[in-house]
């Protein structure tokens, strides 16, 4: 959704957020008719200009023709290309994207298959295709020079005198990060890529013009390519192929154009369309820089590599962006922990479930423990971090009875979570019993003189961890004699939040299944271990049950309405607050940006994708105050209140990708921190009316 450009605050604006948008084209091609290739490239660059791209990547040879063999070298052919490539810059003058275009050019007594990169009114520059296929279908030495080693130069086109070589990367001095590279086809297939070594000098965006025809199996190819590249160079690649109206003579053209990020496609055109096409998507330039500097892998080989920044010359160029809201080409998931899509939400749920019950299986062989002991409330949490449990002991090939589970009872606890637990521990097989902690709580209350104690409703912080702390006390306790250790049920949310009571509380295990697990991922697990037939059919249906219960600690007794506690009532809701954690920790991003994809990812329910099964009724919106009110407690308890909690942590499997916020793994922080230079970036992002 974009909005009116006149007035809008910067705050919608994609480049305020260090967000590119970016084509790729396939115009129909008039086979060795320059001036008819040169505007065709016009006509869709002005589109390309009006969809709001800033960079638009033209095939291989679009300007002169590909498969035209032998008169690639007659004077006239090459003369009516320099012709239309004139009338391309020219055209540029009035158009906002940055242009690379394909055509062969003269230099030096010699013709090379360049890319051209053109900008308002300006060649920027041109770069040279280094490798030449000659083999199976492909001639390309009768007709062209390698521009292999070719650096330094510049070459007269167009009226204008430009740098030439393999040695260019192209710089917006006005656009932080708008950093991009060329290269052609083949180059693409080589055991290193120029790209790569372009990566490395500094280039976020890296290009391929080809002219790569048609055979069976090559489009998975170039898909595997550019996925594989994307991903190796953090960056983002785009790559546009020689489509309709090329020679036919004795191959074919198919069109493909792709656009991808860091290994994800963003974007795929039609192939074999009968029609010009431009495709689109909006690259996340500032997420790619940020993701190079926390990869130090990237930065020594760029050391190895001998700093080929100091080779290449940076051509900058004034890009002019306008900061308007012309909305985002770019598919946001509202759960980033979550996959929407079926098969690969199925892939993601079997690993999860298996990397924290091979950690505990092997925690469990490891220390000879004769038990198990664990917690039940008959909440998501614990309920999970049980079935971990009894898989856990299905693949020890140990009983499970051997696993010791306790509910227990206090203040707030409903008869519809005291059965659910009772329930699951029946039809698992444990050894389930009961403690109420009540008692032990009252008198505790009383030794420290706490109005409860006397009949006064006050349902404070000591209130609740008493009953927190008590439960976790026990549980050690009964480890202490039953020759176990506890399984700690608390996960990966709430350990960003700070949602647990430290040390003698739910903060602290033998051992954390469910610490690298994030809220909204544990009911997809549960759901996938009922789906997928981990357990019998009776444990299905608690499971199932437990999945329709309101998330609550519990801990204070219902009001007067008979509403219970609910924790999101009071910090959040936990979709928005997995949103701003995967942001957080796996990006670094500025706030004020985790607000502007939230505020896309959310603030239409009807828009983008939901995983697969999840309830129409549950399918919330949040308009930007909202999304700005929880981002402000998030980054107040996140690296404020709870570094400390965090960096006692016990240990437990990482999980996800997206980190881990173990101080012995992805997240290191100090305890004593403060949260004030990512809130006062987030206050000073927003819109007034949206600010906290």
């Amino acid at each position: 959704m974009a909005r009116e450009a006149t007035g809008a605050h910067p705050f919608y604006s994609l480049h305020r957020h260090g967000m590119l948008r970016v084509g790729t084209c396939t115009p129909i091609a008039t086979v060795g008719d320059p001036a008819a290739n040169a505007a065709a490239t016009i006509e869709l660059a002005k589109h390309g200009g009006q969809a709001g791209a800033d960079l638009l990547v033209f095939p291989e040879l679009n300007v002169t023709s590909y498969a035209i063999d032998d008169l690639h070298l007659q004077d006239a052919l090459i003369d009516a290309t320099e012709a239309g490539l004139a009338n391309i810059v020219a055209a540029s003058a009035k158009l906002k994207p940055v242009l690379l275009v394909g055509a062969a050019l003269r230099r030096n007594g010699r013709l090379y298959n360049c890319a051209v990169a053109i900008a308002r009114g300006r060649v920027l520059g041109v770069i040279p295709k280094q490798y030449l296929p000659n083999y199976r279908e492909y001639y390309e030495k009768r007709w062209f020079a390698p521009g292999l080693g070719l650096t330094g130069l510049s070459i007269d086109v167009a009226g204008q005198n430009a740098p030439f070589g393999t040695d260019l990367i192209f710089a917006a001095s006005d656009l932080p990060d708008f950093v991009f590279h060329a290269e052609i086809c083949e180059d693409f297939w080589a055991p290193t890529p120029p790209s790569t070594i372009a990566a490395l000098a500094g280039a976020l965006v890296l290009c391929n013009l080809s002219a790569s025809n048609i055979t069976i199996g090559k489009s998975r190819e170039r898909q595997m390519l550019c996925e594989s590249q994307s991903a190796r160079t953090v960056s983002a690649y785009l790559y546009s192929a020689a489509g309709p109206g090329e020679s036919t003579t004795d191959l074919a053209w198919d069109g493909q154009g792709m656009i991808y990020e860091f290994g994800t496609s963003l974007a795929q055109s039609g192939r074999f369309d009968l029609a010009t096409e431009i495709i689109v998507a909006d690259i996340d330039l500032e997420r790619l820089r940020l993701e190079r500097m926390r990869f130090p892998t990237f930065n020594d080989a760029a050391a190895n590599a001998g700093h080929p920044e100091t080779r290449f010359r940076r051509i900058t160029f004034t890009h002019q962006p306008d900061f308007a809201d012309i909305g985002l080409q770019r598919s946001i998931r509202r759960f980033p922990f979550v996959p929407d899509a079926p098969a690969m939400l199925e892939e993601d749920c079997y690993e999860a479930f298996n990397i924290q019950v091979e950690g505990l299986r092997k925690r469990v062989a490891a220390t000879g423990a004769k038990t198990l002991v664990i917690g039940v409330s008959g909440g998501l949490d614990s309920t999970h971090a049980l079935i971990v449990a009894a898989k856990a002991m299905d693949r020890l090939e140990r009983p499970r009875s051997d696993i010791l589970a306790f509910t227990m009872p206090g203040f707030a606890t409903s008869d519809e979570t005291r059965a659910n637990a009772w329930a699951l521990m029946k039809a698992l097989g444990v050894t389930g019993d009961e403690i109420d902690i009540r008692p032990a709580a009252r008198q505790m209350l009383a030794d420290m003189g706490h109005p409860f104690a006397d009949g006064e409703p006050q349902y404070d912080v000591t209130f609740e961890n008493v009953q927190a702390g008590l439960r976790t006390d026990y549980l050690f306790r009964l480890a202490n004699q039953r020759g176990g250790f506890v399984i700690g049920t608390g996960d990966l949310s709430e350990m960003a939040l700070g949602w647990c009571t430290y040390g003698v509380g739910d903060q602290m295990s033998h051992y954390a299944v469910n610490t690298g697990v994030p809220k909204t991922l544990i009911q997809y697990l549960i759901r996938w271990t009922v789906e997928s037939g981990q357990f019998d059919a009776a444990t299905g249906e608690v499971l199932t049950a437990i999945l329709g219960t309101e998330i609550s600690p519990e801990l204070v007794p219902a009001d007067a309405d008979g509403k219970i506690q609910s924790t999101q009532d009071r910090i959040g809701p936990y979709e928005l607050h997995d949103f701003f954690l995967h942001y957080v920790v796996r990006q670094g991003l500025r706030p004020s940006k985790i607000a502007f994809l939230a505020w896309h990812a959310w603030h239409d329910a009807q828009a983008g994708h939901w995983p697969v099964g999840f309830p129409h009724e549950a399918r919330n919106c949040y308009d930007l105050a909202t999304i700005a009110k929880w981002l402000e407690i998030f980054l107040d308890r996140f690296f404020r209140t709870s570094q400390f909690k965090r960096s006692a942590i016990p240990n437990g499997p990482k999980v996800s990708p997206a980190g881990a916020l173990s101080p012995r793994g992805d997240w290191r922080a100090p305890s004593d921190g403060t949260a004030r230079p990512w809130i006062d970036e987030l206050k000073s992002g927003l819109p007034e009316e949206a600010s906290p």
